[in-house]
């Protein structure tokens, strides 16, 4: 956690209040850095961040809002953290203990990961690669030719309902080519 005069001069620098601020930090600690799931009035009733780019909030077009969440999480993860349990190997919310690798390990590390339920993915742009795990069952796509800015869970159930923003536009992730499926 977080000392409190470390608290309160982020929610100062950001505009926040220290309870929205201590908030953020159990979202992020939750989503172990990588994600975070939140639900408070001062950043637009609930929402999603996730590390690479991908920011949602229930006030969906306040941009200004958006970059303030955005600069809040950044922010959080680049201050060591304090606590009074026993301090893992390394400090700092961006180095938390990461949950094993669920995805085949010679995609190596993903630049953006993240899930809800029972459906997660990890995204590899250095290997042209998509890992999604459905339910158990693990899908790795074929993401050549695009450049991954952003992804979204619609309403439907698994990978119909995933999807993703590249250059080239928004697509479901049943559109890219499969090259690996383990049930």
């Amino acid at each position: 956690m977080l000392a409190n005069d470390q608290l309160q001069a982020v929610a100062a620098k950001h505009g926040f209040s220290t309870g929205a601020v201590e908030q953020m930090v159990h979202a992020l600690r939750s989503g172990n850095g990588t994600m975070a799931q939140f639900s408070h009035p001062e950043f637009g009733g609930s929402g999603q961040w996730m590390r690479g780019g991908m920011i949602m909030i229930g006030d969906m077009f306040n941009n200004g809002l958006k970059a303030r969440v955005d600069a809040l999480c950044y922010d959080l993860l680049s201050i060591p953290a304090t606590t009074t349990a026993p301090a893992p190997a390394e400090s700092g919310f961006g180095s938390w203990h990461q949950p094993s690798s669920w995805w085949p390990q010679d995609l190596g590390s993903p630049s953006s990961s993240g899930g809800q339920n029972h459906f997660r993915y990890a995204y590899f742009p250095g290997s042209n690669r998509l890992a999604i795990e459905d339910h158990g069952n693990l899908h790795v796509f074929d993401t050549s030719g695009h450049s991954i800015g952003g992804f979204s869970q619609q309403q439907q159930n698994g990978l119909q309902g995933f999807c993703f923003s590249s250059q080239w536009g928004t697509f479901s992730v049943t559109s890219l080519p499969s090259v690996f499926v383990q049930r």
